[in-house]
Order: C-alpha cells, then sequence, then structure tokens
C-alpha cells in the first residue's frame, strides 16, 4: 500500500502526527493513548499496515 494513502487512513480515524524519527514517523490515538511508528517507505507491506492499525488500536484498513 502506498504511505500516502496509509498515513490519509489512520489520521482520518483520529490519530494525530507526534514527531519525524531518522526513518519513521510517530503517530498517537488521542483517544486512547496508544502510539505507533509509520516507515518513510514509498510502500509498506500489507502485514505491516495491520500491525500499526493494531498497535493504534484503530479499525483495520483490509
Amino acid at each position: 500500500m502506498k504511505r500516502n494513502k496509509f498515513v490519509k487512513y489512520i489520521e482520518q480515524s483520529g490519530c494525530v502526527f507526534a514527531r519525524e524519527g531518522g526513518s519513521h514517523t510517530l503517530y498517537r490515538n488521542p483517544n486512547n493513548g496508544k502510539a505507533s511508528t509509520v516507515p518513510r517507505h514509498p510502500d509498506i507491506k500489507e502485514g505491516l499496515c495491520r500491525k500499526i492499525c493494531k498497535d493504534l488500536g484503530i479499525k483495520n484498513i483490509f
């Protein structure tokens, strides 16, 4: 999945940008306090997208 599409999905799900790292971006879910990192690669594999959604406590995109 393209990173831009995935980031839009998690932001629409209520998660907010927290900070930039060396090769990752940290997003937080203010509703439950959970956080996860999103790699800054053009494509993110489906399994990793599922894990990030689970970490953030949002509905899976797939």
